[in-house]
Order: structure tokens, then sequence, then C-alpha cells
């Protein structure tokens, strides 16, 4: 069976690169049938049960490998059933006879098995409950509605295009999973490696150097992967032994890749495709998301170098000594077109006014070519890469299996948008942050983020970005923010839920890598994001930042004179060392200090910031040593 699941792979990966290019159009059907039902195939039969439970046990083993089997062809069938009801589903007349329910029902259950065999149990848990709830309506408060039957809600969830193949599925198949594949064929092709030594070289000379290089690489690689899991994996074999060896402690290191890695999914020009669907819900230029990214995701990073070089301080960490630090040869920098041209590629195809899945295509074969002539013309030197049919192969095997993992959970949150457009629980969330914020915006965001931060626990970027606009993205839209800002905000806080205790999914999977006990990290992840949560809100009072929504010099100016100060207030009073050593009263200074910075009084925002100027001048002259420092 797994040789049947890494033939899904490779069609769910050859269908990504075929639907995006220019070539003839693939039915709408075919594409969401297809894309829904490889991910479900290639998870079913590379995560066997049997693997999962079965271990020791020989009977088990084939019992469990019997219920795969069964479910497998089962699915099948449900495709083929799909593919019978899908012109009836544009016409909104299905017949829906207790066979056909059965179908969609069964269909709709090995989705959710597959996202749990894939992501854990607690977006299957939030599914199994909202089918529960869309069924069971009789419930107390805000909660309570009508309830609706079997057949309402089997219709909703898989014979509409509301629920598993609703425009999430849609999007994603057609837009998302190209750029999937796109990198993991960059990562093929060799790019990870000279671009962490061009990172290193560029940042060797900082306190902390390579921790600096680490969040580079991670952030350039994460732009471009749809999962910070998968960046943390990826980079993070190489960039967190380098960040130990320098002197950091295990869980700083797994942290500052986990923290790096999560990053890349906000930053231009890619944001791990979440940019094209943006635009796309939103309905607007896709170089206005890039644009409206761009400072915030500047200041975010600024952040992460701000945290690693006080942690440096604090340990005493000195720059390089000039004998370690890598040379860049002509071959390096030949090396480097590897990632260079596929993203100038990218970047020139979106300019010039192209389809977002035709730039994917093109980055992709620009990253192939690429690869193939750097391999030619190095031919014969030392660790030359050969970029030949097996590697092509793996890398589009690999993309198909990632591609998979997106689109079971995009499917599952398919389920639930379903059933929060046939229950309108949104409509009755958005009534109870109305009346707990009592009409205080602030606290409307404070309990919207949250929300953000719980629904996205456990989540890859796009599933969660997904989920939870369209779930609690109207609440605060209602509030009379711009659509664009509404997305960024829900985006930036579901992103970090990949920081956030107790979850913490990049933090779980960069510790192992860094040796550090999985919840340390997490925390060191928070901490050095701390900024992170702070930057969503500064979009919502200061849209400015974004330059393409009221814009205002005055206020653009300001706000960008500020932002460094309060910067590096929070992260030096968070890291508990600037220049030197911070006492206990003046951590909790500066933080108080950064944040009065931020209010929306003229008078307090210029004493706030007089004042936290002064704090570091006059630190720097009256301080403790830090521990370890000379």
């Amino acid at each position: 069976m797994q040789q049947l699941g890494f033939i899904s792979a490779l069609v769910l990966a050859v269908g990504a690169i075929y639907g995006a290019g220019p070539f003839p159009f693939i039915e709408q059907g075919v594409r969401l049938g297809g894309a829904i039902g490889a991910a479900v195939i290639v998870t079913l039969t590379l995560k066997p049960l049997a693997k999962e439970f079965g271990r020791g046990d020989v009977a088990r083993r084939t019992v469990f490998w019997l219920i795969d089997t069964t479910l497998l062809t089962c699915f099948i069938f449900t495709l083929f059933n799909f593919a019978e009801v899908y012109e009836s589903m544009w016409d909104g007349v299905i017949i829906l006879e207790t066979p056909t329910l059965a179908v969609g029902c069964f269909g709709a259950l090995v989705v959710i098995e597959a996202v749990r065999r894939t992501f854990g149990v607690i977006l299957p848990v939030i599914c199994i409950l909202m089918l529960f709830y869309a069924h069971y309506g009789d419930l107390p408060g805000i909660l309570g509605h009508r309830g609706f039957t079997f057949e309402e809600v089997v219709e909703v969830t898989w014979y509409s295009f509301s629920g598993v193949f609703g425009r999430p599925t849609d999007i994603v198949s057609s837009i998302v999973l190209i750029f999937i594949v796109f990198g993991a064929m960059l990562e093929a092709t060799g790019a990870t490696g000279i671009l962490l030594k061009i990172a290193t070289v560029i940042t060797a000379r900082i306190r902390g150097g390579t921790a600096h290089s680490a969040i580079v690489a991670s952030a350039l690689f994460g732009t471009i992967s749809g999962s910070p899991v998968a960046n943390v994996v990826g980079t993070g074999v190489f960039t967190i032994p380098m960040i130990k060896r320098q002197g950091f402690g295990n869980s700083f290191a797994g942290a500052v890749e986990a923290a790096a890695s999560s990053g890349g999914q906000f930053t231009p020009p890619i944001m791990a495709a979440v940019a094209f669907i943006m635009a796309e819900l939103i309905g607007l230029p896709y170089i206005q998301v890039a644009i409206c990214a761009a400072i915030p995701a500047l200041l975010y990073y600024g952040s992460l170098f701000a945290s690693v070089y006080a942690e440096a301080v604090r340990l005493g960490i000195q720059p390089l000594p000039k004998d370690q630090i890598p040379k860049l040869s002509a071959r390096d920098w030949l090396e480097s077109s590897r990632f260079l041209i596929p993203l100038i590629v990218v970047v020139a195809v979106l300019f010039a006014g192209r389809s977002a899945a035709l730039a994917g295509f093109s980055a992709l074969a620009a990253a192939v070519i690429t690869g193939f002539v750097i391999d030619w013309m190095l031919r014969g030197g030392e660790d030359q890469r050969r970029l030949g049919l097996g590697a092509l192969f793996d890398a589009l095997r690999k993309g198909g299996v990632q591609c998979a993992q997106i689109m079971v959970a995009v499917g599952s949150i398919g389920i639930v948008i379903g059933v929060v457009s046939l229950t309108g629980v949104a409509g009755n969330f958005g009534a109870l942050v109305s009346e707990l914020a009592e009409g205080s915006l602030f606290v409307a965001l404070l309990v919207t983020a949250v929300a953000c931060l719980l629904l996205g626990m456990g989540l890859p970027t796009l599933p969660a970005y997904l989920f939870i606009v369209l779930f609690v993205g109207p609440v605060i839209g209602n509030l009379g923010i711009p659509a664009l800002l509404v997305h960024m905000f829900v985006l930036y806080f579901g992103v970090l839920s990949n920081v956030t205790p107790p979850v913490a999914i990049a933090a779980y999977a960069a510790a192992p890598i860094a040796g550090s006990n999985p919840m340390s990290t997490g925390f060191n992840a928070l901490r050095l994001a701390a900024v992170g949560f702070i930057i969503p809100f500064v979009m919502i009072y200061y849209p400015s930042i974004s330059i393409v929504i009221d814009f205002n010099w005055a206020e653009f100016l300001w706000i960008l004179a500020r932002m460094p100060v309060v910067i590096w207030l929070v992260a030096s009073a968070l890291i508990g060392c600037d220049a030197r050593l911070l006492r206990p009263h003046e951590r909790a200074l500066r933080a108080t200090c950064g944040l009065i910075m931020l209010v929306e009084l003229m008078p307090v925002q210029i004493a706030a910031y007089i004042i936290g100027i002064f704090l570091i001048i006059a630190h720097r002259r009256y301080g403790n040593p830090p521990r370890g420092a000379s």
C-alpha cells in the first residue's frame, strides 16, 4: 500500500504542476475531487493504522490493514459518487437518498480520520463536535439554533460548495499546491546550504551571529514553505547545531528556529502562498497584500534580531573570530542562483500581472533549469550536486506528501465552515464579542486575538488562517476595520499559535533537533516572538504602517520612529539584558514604557518615547556587567 501512496503523491504533485501551467484547463470537479481523493489516499497508505497501533502483534496489524484497505476501497467509491453528482451540485438539485447520504457521511468521516493521522486529535475533535452541534441545536445562549436534519448536515458538508469541496479547497488546489511543490523542488536543488552560508557571512560580525544567520535563512525559506513545522525540520537540522555551538542554550537554539520559521509565513513575497489566497478572498490585487505585509514583517524579524543580540550579550557570546567566518567564492555566488533566480521569477511574473499559479509554475521551472545548469557548469567539482531524475522524483514525491497534508486539513476546515454557515454561529460569536467589549475596540481585538490563538493551535498556517478568518474575521470586520487589516490581524495570531504553549507545534518540532524540553523551547519561542503579538494591534491602530490603507506621512514616520525603540525596550526587558544585565524593576519599567509608547494619545507617546530613550542611554552608563562578560 505504501507504493500506492507514493504514486498518489506523485500524481498530486504532477497534477498541481499541470493545473498551474499554461496547459489545457482542468475541469473544476476533476481538480477538487482529484486533489481531495489523492490526499486521502496518500494519508491512509503512508500513515496506516497498523503502523500506529499494531506494533508487536501480527494479528492486530492484520486487522488494522484490513480496516485501512476497506476504508481506501470505499473512499475511492465516494470519489466516483462525487463525480456523478458534481453537475447536480451546480444546479442545487440533488436527490439525497439514504445510500447517497451514507456515502457523503462516510466521505466526510474519512477526511476527518485523515486529518487525525496527520495533525493529531485537535482538529478532528472540533470537526466532530461541529457536526453534532449542527444536528443538535437545542443549546442555551448564543450557541442555540433550530437544529438541522442529518440530510441537511451531510448536504452542506459534502454535497455543496460550502463544505469539503468549498471555496478554500478550490483556492488551495488551484494556487497553493504548486508553491508547496516548488518549495520541495527548491530544497532538492541544494539552495538551503548556500543560503545559510551567505547568511552566516552577512551576520558573522554581530554578537550571536550564527543565530542571526539562522533567522535570515529561516525567514527566506519560511516565506516559501507552507508550514512552520516543515521549515523547522528542513532548515533546523543545519541552523540549530550552529546556534548551539556558539554558546546558546539548547532550548533557546530551538526557539530561535521555531520563531524565525513561523515568521516566514507572513513575510513577502510569497507568505507561504497565503498572500494569494488573501488577495482572492478580499478581492484585492496581490501587490497590495505584499506591500501591506512588508514593514510589519521587517519589524517582527527586527525584534528577533534584538532578542538574540540581547541574549548573546547576557551570555557573553562574542562575534565569530575572523578565521571562522566563511569566505564566499565565485562558486558560492553562482550557487546562490539556485535560490535567487526562482525567487526573482516569482516576483517578476506577479508584477507582470499574471496569475499566482503561473508564478509558482514559472518559479518551479526556473528552479529546475537553474539547478541543472549550475550542476553542468560545476561538473567535476567537489561536493557537486547532481539534480538527476531520481532527485526530481524524490522532490515531487515529497512535495506531493506535503500537498496531501494541506489538502486533508483544508477539507476538514471546509466541514467546519459548512456548519458555521449553516448554523450562523459566527454571527452569534460576533455578538458575544461585542457584548464583552462593551464598545471598546481594544477589548474586542484582545478577545479575538485569544480566539485566534486557540483556534489556530496545532494547525499549519494555511488551514489555520482559513479556519480563523472565516470564523472570527467578521467579528472585527464589523467594527469598521478595513478587510485587509482584518485578514492580516488574523494571520499573525494564527501563525503565532505555532509558538504559543501548550501546543506550540513549531517549538515541538524544533525541540528534538535541539535536544531540549519541548515546553521550555515553546516558552523561549514565545518570549522571542513577543513583539509579534503587538504588531497586529499596531496595524489596526496605525494603518499607515501598511502603506496601502489610510496612509498619512506624519503617522507613518512617527510610528516608524517609535517601533525600533519599542522593540528594543520589550526585547531587552524579556531577555533581561541590554549592554549590561537589567534589574527586575528596570525590566518592568522598560516593558511598560514600550507599551505606553503605542497608546493613541500624542502627549503620552512623546513622553514615553523620551523616557524610553533615556532609559536606554542611562542604563548603558550605569548598569551591572552581564554574566560571562569581562
